[in-house]
C-alpha cells in the first residue's frame, strides 16, 4: 500500500482557487477509481471531482467551505499504487500558485462604523472573493457589511454567495442622514397574494446580474431591419446536403455569428470592455450565444475565435454547445471568456428585443423572428411589391464607451453582411 496525495485539479482557464462545497467521503471510507470524492465551487460553476485512484481515505485536509488553491493537496488516499491516467485534455495540473495563496489587501478606504451597518471588519479578502465581487460589481464597502462565518472574521465564498442569493440586502445601505442629507425612503409596496415560487440559485444569479448590468451601464438600443430572403433560400437548399456531408445541422445561428464576427473585425472597438478609465479592446473575438436550459434559465456558452472558423466549424461548435446546455453538461470553460453576445429572441417568436448587456462586454445583439412581409423593392424596371423574409436586429450598447455612430455603423454592417449573402458559396 502507498499514500496518494490527492490535489485540487485544474477546473478551467484562469481559475486559481475553488471552495469545497461537500465531501462525499469521510476518513476511513473506501473509494473507487472515478468515484466522486468531493464537490467544489469556483466563481464560474460547481463541479464534482472524481478520484483517480482506488483505496481508503485516510485524511481530509480541509473542511467544507474552505477555499483551496489549484494544485494544493486536499486529501490522502491509501492505495495499491495504481493511478488512473486520464486523457491528455483531462490531466490535472498540479502546479501550485504562490500568488493565489496570497490575500489581496483592501484599499485604504475607511468605512465609518457609525454610518454603515458593517458586520465584517476584516480588511483582507481572498483572490476568489475579489474575483466574484468584481464580476458582480460589489464594492469593498459592501463586502465589509456581509456577515462572516470564517475563522478570524474571514469572509468565505459561501458567505458571499448566500448574501447574493438573499438579494444583497446591504447593497443600497445609506449613510446616516444629516439635516441636509437624503435618505432612501422605505416604500411599502403591496405585492399581492398568490402562489409562492422560490427562485432557484441560477435564477437569482441571473436576476442579480441583470440588475448589475442596468445599474452599471447606461443602456442605449439601436434598431435596423435586414432582408434575409437570399440567405433563407440558400439555407433551405443547403441544410440537407450540409448535414449529409458534415453530420451537422445547419441552423441560422452560425450564419448570424459569421456575419457578426466579420462586422467586429471591421469595428473592433465594439469588442471591448471598460476597466476604470481604460477601454480594453479585446484581441479575441469570442461570441457568446444566449441559450435556454431545460429549467428555463438562460446561460451563455461561448464560440471561441469565431472570426477564424469556417461555416462547418461554427456549426459544429454551436451544435456541441447547444447539446451540452440541453443536457446540463456545460463546463466552466464553455461559458467563460465571451467578448460579444448574441440573443436570438426570434426563437421565442419575438419580433425584436431590447437585450441587457452581458457584463463586462460593451454591447449585445438581439435577432428577431424571420418573418415574411410585403416590401417595396426598387428594381431597374420600377418599384415592385414582393414577399420578402425580413428580420429586425437590435443592439444594446454601453454608452460610456460606445457612441451612436459606432453602434449604428456596426449594426448596419451586420445587416449588410446578412443581406449581401453569397448564394453561390459552396458548402
Amino acid at each position: 500500500m502507498s499514500e496518494y496525495k490527492f490535489k485540487m485539479p485544474k477546473l478551467g482557464e484562469s481559475i486559481t482557487e475553488a471552495a469545497i462545497i461537500k465531501w462525499f467521503k469521510n476518513v476511513g471510507d473506501t473509494i473507487g477509481e472515478d468515484e466522486v470524492l468531493l464537490e467544489v465551487a469556483t466563481d464560474k460553476v460547481d463541479s464534482e471531482v472524481p478520484s483517480l485512484v482506488s483505496g481508503v481515505v485516510t485524511e481530509l485536509l480541509f473542511k467544507q467551505n474552505d477555499v483551496i488553491s489549484i494544485g494544493e493537496t486536499i486529501a490522502i488516499i491509501k492505495t495499491d499504487g495504481k493511478v488512473s491516467h486520464p486523457k491528455k485534455e483531462e490531466v490535472q495540473k498540479q502546479k501550485s500558485s504562490k500568488e493565489s495563496d496570497k490575500e489581496i489587501k483592501k484599499p485604504s478606504r475607511k468605512i465609518q462604523q457609525g454610518a454603515f451597518n458593517v458586520s465584517n471588519s476584516n480588511l483582507f479578502f481572498s483572490p476568489l472573493i475579489v474575483s466574484i465581487a468584481k464580476e458582480q460589481h460589489i464594492s469593498f464597502e459592501e463586502l465589509a457589511r456581509i456577515p462572516v462565518t470564517g475563522g478570524e472574521g474571514r469572509l468565505r465564498k459561501s458567505d458571499l454567495m448566500n448574501y447574493i442569493e438573499e438579494g444583497r440586502p446591504f447593497k443600497y445601505a445609506q449613510p446616516v442622514a444629516t439635516d441636509n442629507g437624503f435618505k432612501v425612503p422605505d416604500l411599502k409596496f403591496d405585492k399581492g397574494t398568490g402562489k409562492i415560487v422560490e427562485m432557484d440559485r441560477m435564477r437569482q444569479i441571473i436576476a442579480d446580474r441583470m440588475v448589475f448590468s442596468k445599474h452599471t451601464s447606461p443602456h442605449v438600443t439601436a434598431y435596423v431591419e435586414a432582408d434575409l430572403t437570399e440567405m433563407v433560400h440558400w439555407r433551405n437548399q443547403a441544410k440537407i446536403p450540409f448535414q449529409e456531408k458534415y453530420n451537422q445541422k445547419l441552423t441560422f445561428t452560425p450564419l448570424f455569428i459569421e456575419a457578426v464576427a466579420k462586422a467586429i473585425v471591421d469595428f473592433p472597438m465594439i469588442n471591448s470592455s471598460l476597466d476604470g478609465k481604460n477601454i480594453i479592446v479585446k484581441d479575441k473575438i469570442n461570441v457568446g450565444m444566449a441559450t435556454a436550459l431545460p429549467s428555463g434559465n438562460l446561460i451563455v456558452p461561448v464560440v471561441r475565435d469565431a472570426d477564424k472558423k469556417n461555416l462547418k466549424e461554427l456549426a459544429s461548435s454551436i451544435n456541441s454547445l447547444s447539446l451540452k446546455a440541453r443536457e446540463n453538461k456545460l463546463k466552466a470553460d464553455d461559458t467563460s471568456g465571451s467578448t460579444f453576445t448574441i440573443s436570438n429572441v426570434g426563437t421565442f417568436g419575438s419580433v425584436m428585443g431590447t437585450p441587457i448587456i452581458n457584463q463586462p462586454e460593451a454591447a449585445i445583439l438581439a435577432t428577431g423572428i424571420i418573418k415574411k412581409r410585403a416590401e417595396v423593392m426598387e428594381r431597374a424596371e420600377g418599384d415592385t411589391i414582393e414577399i420578402r423574409h425580413m428580420m429586425y436586429l437590435s443592439l444594446s450598447f454601453d454608452h460610456r464607451i460606445v457612441d451612436g455612430f459606432l453602434a449604428g455603423s456596426f449594426l448596419k454592417r451586420i445587416a449588410d453582411n446578412l443581406e449581401k449573402f453569397d448564394t453561390k458559396r459552396k458548402i
